[in-house]
This record gives structure tokens, C-alpha cells and sequence, in this order.
């Protein structure tokens, strides 16, 4: 139950909403304060000509309108354009980085695997912001998690942990669904058992998954315990076969693991 009211809460929470036209007004900014309006009344599917159409007239409008930028920009990255999706939200970020800016970070690690141009972002973000600087576009992980993330797929493993440490610690911070088993991937990868252990110990509590008991039977694999490593390997078996893995609608989770690399463990 715990798991499935974070999982709502991030999904309500994250999801891009709307501007209200309202800030745009008070702010004697009326050309914004239109464009708005107009977008309001745009109800089309990304990929319908109207909905383009709609936020090419609000640009007419008041072509500073970062929304319309950003809205139009998801149909280009969703269809596979990914330079008009460039052009589209670098024009959103240069306009409103408060919104803009996490979320190109975001989808250059998730979508594109650029994770020195996610990371540049992300720390730009934070430098740049005196607030939480949020979770990514799909709520799996907090933009600093994802930090770490890009700086341990690009070698830096010891900078990866400390920054997963330092969020992991944040006051106030509800660890992620997969939080615990980046971080004990990473201390694999460098050889550090004892606390890879540890992560994916909290991580089987917090979040059971397949890809979690995979690397606790290749440690005691290791280690030369193949009681252990057998039970764990089972175990990884039967939560593949139960769905409990690292999943996401449209791309592969970093340190992602498939049945076959289980089995042939």
C-alpha cells in the first residue's frame, strides 16, 4: 500500500501541467496572458495537425510562450524527431528554466543516454534553483538520483555514490522504488560486497525485484557460496516470472537485467 501511494503521488505530483494564465496577467504580461488562454482550449492529441495549428497560433500571440514550445517538443521527441525535439525544448529552457530545464535533463538520460548533457543540466538546475529541484518526468527517481546515475555510467563510480548518499540523506526524502539497488549496483562495480549487500537488503524491503536478487547470487557467487547464490538465483527466477523488475513504458532502466542473464548465472 505504501509503495502504490508513492507511486500515485509522484505520478500526480510530476505530471506537466497547464500554466495558470492568471500569473501571466497579474504580471502585466498580456501577450502570455492570451497565448495561455488559447492553449486552454487546445485538446487535441499531440500527433492531431490542430494541435500543432493551435500552439502555432498562440506563438503568433506571444512567441515567448515557453509552454507551447515544451507541449509541441513532446510530440517530436514521442515520434522519433529528436533534433526538432532539440531545437523546441532548448527554445522552452531559454525562455523558462524553472520548468525546462530538469526536464531536458531528464529526457537526455532517459531517452538518449547523454549523460554528460543530463548532468551539465541537472547541476546547472540546482545551481541555478533555491528549492528541491524535484523528481524526473516519470517520478522513478529524484533528479539527483539520476545525477548519480549518469556519473556512474560515465566512470565515476566513487562521485555516483556519494552523491546517492547525500540524497538518500536529504531530510524529509522518501527514498525511490529503485533507489537502494543503483546504489548497490555501483558498489558491485567497484567490488564492495559488504555494503552492495546492504543496498540490495534495503532494497528488497522498500521494493522487491529480480534484477536486486540477480546481483546478491552473483556476489555470493563470488564469494564461492553457491548455496547462496542458487537461493538467490531462484528467487530472481520467480519475481521475473512474478513481474517484479525494473520497468518503463518506453525505454530500458539503467542496469537493467533480462531472464537470460539470470538463468545463464
Amino acid at each position: 500500500m505504501k509503495i502504490l501511494f508513492y507511486f500515485l503521488f509522484l505520478i500526480s505530483f510530476h505530471t506537466y501541467a497547464q500554466p495558470n494564465c492568471n500569473v501571466y496577467l497579474y504580471a502585466g504580461d498580456t501577450a502570455q496572458y492570451k497565448a495561455c488562454l488559447l492553449s486552454e482550449q487546445i485538446h487535441e492529441y499531440q500527433f492531431h495537425r490542430k494541435f500543432h495549428e493551435k500552439f502555432d497560433e498562440a506563438l503568433k500571440i506571444c512567441p515567448n510562450f515557453a509552454y507551447a514550445y515544451r507541449e509541441k517538443s513532446t510530440a517530436y521527441l514521442k515520434s522519433g524527431d529528436f533534433i526538432t525535439w532539440k531545437k523546441l525544448i532548448d527554445k522552452a529552457v531559454e525562455l523558462e528554466w524553472r520548468t525546462n530545464l530538469g526536464y531536458r535533463g531528464w529526457c537526455r538520460y532517459q531517452f538518449f543516454r547523454d549523460y554528460e548533457g543530463a548532468i551539465k543540466d541537472i547541476e546547472r538546475l540546482d545551481s541555478l534553483a533555491n528549492y528541491d529541484i524535484g523528481f524526473g518526468q516519470n517520478g522513478d527517481y529524484h533528479l539527483n538520483i539520476a545525477k548519480g546515475i549518469c556519473y556512474s555510467a560515465i566512470g565515476q563510480k566513487q562521485k555516483a555514490i556519494e552523491i546517492f548518499k547525500q540524497q538518500i540523506n536529504t531530510p524529509n526524502y522518501e527514498v525511490g522504488l529503485y533507489d537502494y539497488y543503483q546504489v548497490g549496483v555501483t558498489y558491485f562495480e567497484i567490488k564492495d560486497f559488504q555494503n552492495a549487500l546492504i543496498c540490495f537488503e534495503k532494497q528488497a524491503k522498500i521494493n522487491p525485484l529480480a534484477e536486486n536478487e540477480y546481483y546478491k547470487a552473483k556476489i555470493y557467487k563470488i564469494l564461492n557460496n553457491q548455496i547462496e547464490a542458487n537461493k538467490y538465483k531462484d528467487l530472481a527466477v520467480k519475481l521475473y516470472k512474478d513481474s517484479k523488475i525494473l520497468f518503463d513504458p518506453y525505454t530500458h532502466h539503467f542496469n537493467k537485467v533480462y531472464i537470460e542473464e539470470i538463468e545463464r548465472l
